[in-house]
């Protein structure tokens, strides 16, 4: 009797990607992986490219010298698109300003803000501070001041200027010509 020439199902192309991934992150090399898991450098190289795929208990090993969970590496991560009609208007004060939340709207740990900003707006008239970690502003078109206790900092087209989300702010577009920013907040609570 002869056996059906069946070929091996593919492994998820994600799994040796997400594994890689992982470990050029934590700065473990292929070499360390294979000594402090047991697993041939080669295995794990055809892993990594997706040619192969691993046992449960190889999987468990892998992912407990990386230090996450089997999950984490299974799991397809989440992707969302936010299409511009779907980006809900936020209002964080100031004047002749429209903005948009252009990332999902229950994120907390990273929101980045669309902003158009209409010639000489502004923002509150007292320095203020927002509930995030890091703030970061990329100009992308037209000039925006940002006003912080040290000082003014004047941003042109392609200037991106990072802070301390508890640094105290305002803002302002100094010229007579529409300005339009992202607006960065990492690590809210």
């Amino acid at each position: 009797m002869k056996a059906l020439p069946i070929e091996p199902a593919a492994a998820d192309p994600q799994i040796g990607r997400r594994l890689r991934a992982l470990r050029e992150r934590r700065r473990v090399t292929i070499s360390q992986l294979a000594e402090a898991t047991g697993v041939s450098k080669g295995f794990l190289s055809r892993l990594e490219r997706d040619l192969t795929s691993p046992s449960v208990a190889t999987l468990i090993s892998l992912c407990q010298v990386l230090g996450v969970s089997p999950g984490q590496i299974l799991d397809a991560p989440d992707v969302t698109v936010i299409g511009w009609d779907d980006a809900p208007s936020v209002n964080l004060g100031g004047e002749g300003i429209a903005e948009r939340l252009v990332t999902p709207r229950g994120r907390r740990d990273l929101q980045i803000i669309r902003a158009e900003i209409a010639p000489h707006g502004r923002g509150e008239p007292e320095l203020y501070t927002v509930d995030c970690a890091v703030e970061a502003v990329h100009v992308v078109t037209g000039r925006l001041e940002l006003h912080t206790a040290g000082g003014v900092h004047a941003l042109g087209p392609a200037d991106t200027v990072t802070f301390a989300g508890d640094e105290p702010h305002t803002w302002a577009n100094p010229g007579d010509q529409t300005t339009v920013v992202l607006w960065t907040l990492a690590g809210g609570t």
